[in-house]
């Protein structure tokens, strides 16, 4: 709205409101479409929308939701096409956020991919590394720090933890593979 105020011209003879309301309604949708958490392209927001258009024209016309092949003879777009834009999600649900059970989804898609055998041999390649290789990994990978924090901690700058992390990991790759 101060941006609004700033550049009104009442030598036009329009009412502020007049001039205001569209320039905050494209100031707000330009801010939508620039801080989504996933981008999409233009011609894929604009076949959304199309599609959303025509679901809601269809359910009026229909008095049904429409199916898959109605949005396509309606629309005269293939099937395929209508499919992969109806997959589009626009919005993120955090890998953090709790199920029913208590348990964060990173928990739980994370059990189904643990490999016991290759955690403990990884385990214990961490527990043979020298020092400082081993504080490196254990700053880096299990308290989350940045490669500065790391160099900050240890007294090295920042390039020597990147190389020592970049050797570490190359050389813990070849014992477990």
């Amino acid at each position: 709205m101060i941006e609004a105020y700033k550049k009104y011209d009442s030598s036009y003879g329009t009412k502020f409101t007049t001039y205001a309301y569209p320039y905050i309604l494209g100031s707000i949708s330009e801010y939508v479409r620039e801080n989504k958490q996933i981008k999409l392209s233009k011609d894929i927001n604009q076949l959304k929308s199309k599609i959303d258009k025509a679901k809601t024209i269809l359910a009026q016309n229909l008095m049904r939701p429409p199916t898959i092949e109605d949005l396509s003879t309606f629309l005269e777009l293939p099937v395929e096409l209508i499919n992969r834009i109806e997959t589009y999600q626009t919005t993120c649900t955090s890998l953090d956020e709790l199920t029913g059970d208590e348990l964060s989804k990173y928990e739980i898609i994370g059990d189904k991919y643990y490999d016991n055998d290759y955690l403990i041999a990884l385990k214990n390649e961490l527990e043979n590394l020298e020092e400082p290789e081993r504080t490196i990994m254990k700053e880096r990978y299990f308290e989350d720090l940045t490669q500065a924090e790391v160099a900050k901690n240890l007294g090295l700058n920042q390039v020597d933890v990147s190389r020592k992390e970049r050797k570490t990991l190359i050389k813990l790759r070849q014992k477990l593979n």
